[in-house]
């Protein structure tokens, strides 16, 4: 079983940043992914960033397009995911959900879900 503790989000201007963190607790894994999704209200969740880790190091990172060059992923050594969001804009208001999993850039391919963070960003 694994626990995931969500952490950040809130509410921020159009233009702003927030960070969001979620850590990874229950047991140790030398290969895995953990990353984002999102879902806003009357829309279905979608995949914001992943990253995977294999060896003791990250294997790839990847965002989704909407949010290319503006949102950025990193992991540490503790098994903590960190979603960076710069220049936020009205549409990414969402409850934005950590994943964890074997590859995590699609909802089939999480085995567990964090409880969700609200992200408002007022325009």
């Amino acid at each position: 079983q694994v626990q995931l503790d969500e952490s950040g989000g809130g509410l921020v201007q159009a233009g702003g940043s927030l960070r969001l963190s979620c850590a990874a607790s229950g047991r140790t894994f030398s290969s895995y992914a953990m990353g984002w999704f999102r879902q806003a209200p009357g829309k279905e969740r979608e995949f914001v960033a992943a990253t995977t880790w294999r060896g003791g190091r990250t294997y790839a990172a990847d965002v989704a397009d909407s949010v290319k060059g503006r949102f950025s992923i990193s992991r540490d050594n503790t098994q903590t995911a960190t979603l960076q969001m710069n220049s936020l804009k009205p549409e990414d208001t969402a409850v934005y959900y950590c994943a964890f999993g074997p590859l995590v850039r699609t909802s089939n391919e999480v085995d567990y879900w964090g409880q969700g963070t609200q992200v408002t960003v007022s325009s």
